[in-house]
């Protein structure tokens, strides 16, 4: 645990001085004002929610949280300070939890960052708390299975573009097979209806659009928990097998 605090305080540090970072969370704070109040038309529904908020949250994602994970391991291996990580007394899953967990800081702290969209709701009408906080709870799971899936491929390369790209793609197809117009896509394409089914049962946008009405469902949160750990696991091996040479 002391190992992992370590790991975690020199990332938190490095990301204090990258300018990255503060590009992340600008970027995220102007788009999350500009899709929930201008491109959703929230004034014109109506209705005191952030439907439209959460509802491109794992497209907002999906651009931003790469650029954020591809540092993670390929800036190390670029660099070579990867070779002088292995060399201390720190185990390779010590590091990648410590690097997870200050990544995932730094996107919690931008989606909290967000509490103006909240109390401008609050102010113009009477929403649902339980399911507001529970949709932040959402997006909290769902930015760290993000950061999870952009550690593998971060470890396993050393081009931070090359990672950012299969992290994009990766979190991509496993949004579409849960989006419904894809979804309905495939059904005209006489697909089985029970295969579509099985196969959105890994979407983010299954797992989410439910925790969205408010439901905290066991499925759901073991569904983001078990990705973020099978991610996380991956790119251990990873990492492993490349100190083992």
């Amino acid at each position: 645990m002391k190992n992992i605090f370590i790991i975690f305080r020199r990332e938190i540090a490095a990301y204090i001085n990258s300018p990255i970072v503060y590009i992340f969370v600008v970027f995220f704070l102007l788009l999350s004002g500009v899709f929930t109040f201008k491109l959703s038309g929230f004034y014109e529904i109506g209705q005191a929610d952030l439907k439209s908020f959460f509802g491109w949250l794992p497209w907002l994602y999906l651009f931003l949280i790469p650029a954020i994970s591809m540092r993670l391991w390929a800036e190390e291996r670029k660099s070579g300070t990867i070779e002088l990580l292995f060399t201390l007394p720190i185990k390779i899953y010590e590091a990648m939890i410590g690097k997870f967990l200050a990544a995932w800081v730094v996107t919690i702290s931008a989606l909290l960052l967000t509490f103006t969209l909240p109390m401008t709701v609050l102010y113009l009408g009477r929403p649902d708390l339980g399911v507001m906080a529970a949709s932040y709870i959402g997006g909290i799971l769902l930015s760290g299975s993000y950061l999870a899936i952009g550690c593998f491929f971060s470890a396993s390369t050393k081009n931070q573009i090359i990672s950012f790209i299969f992290t994009f793609a990766a979190c991509l197809v496993l949004l579409l097979i849960g989006f419904q117009p894809f979804v309905k896509f495939f059904e005209g394409l006489h697909f089985p209806l029970w295969f579509l089914v099985q196969i959105s049962n890994f979407s983010f946008f299954t797992h989410f659009t439910n925790i969205q009405k408010g439901i905290l469902d066991f499925r759901d949160i073991f569904f983001f928990i078990s990705l973020i750990c099978a991610s996380l696991y991956c790119g251990v091996l990873m990492l492993s097998n490349r100190k083992a040479k």
